[in-house]
This record gives structure tokens, sequence and C-alpha cells, in this order.
């Protein structure tokens, strides 16, 4: 009977009620493993260690000049490969010359580790933020590119068929049939690429920077101060969390009959 009336109760949650409490659960489960599993702040810092952490940096202006730095670096590098990406992809969805000429060089730089290149950028462009912007658009634009060509190439031919009998133009084709039907995938890939950009900038900050939130994890490592390096973690996993859930929104919007 408790178990049916906890699901009753559940299933009466609104989605981001249910989400909040996973992420309450999570944090409470933490700070029960800190307080009693691993119980040295050494090697695990606890929720409340965390915070106070965050409150500090704060308060002295550091994490505000760490954050913006991080900013700059992911939304110019994933705005550049946002861009890139929809329209290479687009291009290789209607033109098999292109596609063919572009799809040795996408399936390489694909299966490259990217990351791993961080220090020949660095090298190339120094510890500024245009490495950085380098790395993230790398990281990004594959994603986008994929997804954008698969959208494309998915738009159901009977669709397609049934405009041209009303004697649509390939325009009115692309622009009423084609992209429409694609924007869920592009969406999909530009989702891929929030995760994919906020590793890209942690890694390449790592690698070299003045200041940065992968900057912050790697000083905070390196002198064992895990609350700093839990924040600055933090952070970017609740910006991931928001991102998505603005994408979530924008989906909603944008193209409705995916939740039918």
């Amino acid at each position: 009977m408790r178990a049916i009336k906890s699901s009753r109760w559940i299933s009466t949650l609104h989605p981001w009620q249910i989400s909040l409490l996973s992420v309450v659960s999570g944090l409470f489960v933490w700070q029960m493993v800190s307080d009693h599993v691993i119980a040295n702040p050494l090697f695990l810092a606890s929720p409340f260690q965390v915070l106070k952490a965050l409150l500090r940096l704060m308060e002295t202006g550091e994490l505000w000049r760490h954050v913006a730095i991080s900013a700059v670096e992911f939304f110019a590098g994933y705005a550049i490969a946002a861009v890139l990406g929809i329209c290479i992809g687009l291009l290789i969805a209607t033109n098999d010359f292109a596609k063919n000429w572009l799809q040795p060089w996408i399936s390489g730089f694909y299966a490259t580790p990217t990351v791993a290149l961080g220090p020949l950028f660095i090298l190339w462009l120094g510890i500024g933020v245009w490495s950085k912007i380098v790395v993230v658009v790398l990281l990004v634009v594959f994603a986008v590119i994929i997804n954008t060509e698969a959208g494309i190439r998915s738009t159901s031919e009977r669709y397609l068929e049934m405009m041209r009998s009303f004697g649509a133009t390939p325009r009115q084709l692309f622009f009423k049939v084609s992209l429409p039907s694609a924007t869920p995938f592009i969406l999909a890939g530009l989702k891929l690429g929030i995760g994919r950009g906020l590793i890209g900038v942690v890694v390449a900050e790592l690698f070299g920077s003045r200041l940065g939130l992968g900057r912050l994890i790697g000083a905070s490592a390196d002198s064992f101060n895990m609350p700093e390096l839990f924040a600055a973690v933090s952070i970017l996993a609740a910006s991931g969390i928001a991102m998505n859930s603005a994408f979530a929104h924008l989906e909603k919007r944008l193209v409705p009959w995916t939740k039918d």
C-alpha cells in the first residue's frame, strides 16, 4: 500500500519538482558520503564546504574573473561552431560533391582526440582566449554537422513528392519541409555540443591559462583545496543543466510536434 501511495504521490509532481527532488537527493547522498564514508576533506568536500568556498570566492571577486573568461571562451567557440556546423551540415546534405569532398576530413577530425591537441593550439595561438576558442569549436562543430546532415537526409520523401506535385520550388521544399524536419536533429546536435564545449574549455585551460574555471580547478588540485575544486566543477555542472533546460524550452517552441 505504501508503494502504491508513493507512486501516486510521485505521479502528481510537476517535472521540474521531480528534477529538484533528484538534485536534493543527490546532494543529501553526497553529504552523507563525505561525512561518513570519505570523511577526509583532502579527498572529498561536502556540499556545505563547497558552498562556503563559493561564497568566499564570490566575496573576493576571484570567482567572477574565472567565470567571465570561461564564459567568453565557451560562448564565442560555441557560436562559431554552431554557425559553421549548420552551414556545413546543410551543404553536405544537399550537395553530393561537397559531401564526398568533405567527408574524409570530417570523419578524420571527428575521430581525432582534439583535447590532446590543446598544447599545440596554445603553442600556435598563445595562452589567451583564442587557443581555447579553437578547442571548443573543434569539439562542438562535428556534432552539429553530423546531426544537421542526418536531419536533412531523414526528411520524408513522401512529403517532398507531395509538395512537388503542388508545384513547390526547391527553395520552398527546403524551407517548408526539409529545414523544419531537420530542426529537431539540429537542436540535438547543439545540445550535445554544450557538454563537449564545456569539457573543451576546462581541458584547454588546464593546459595553459591565466584565468578560467579550468585554471581554478588545476590550481585547487595542486594545493589539495577540494572545496574550491568542487565549487568550480559545480558551476560547470549547473551551467550545463541551465543551458540544456533552455534548449528544452526552445525545443518546445520551435518543434512542438515532436512532443505528440
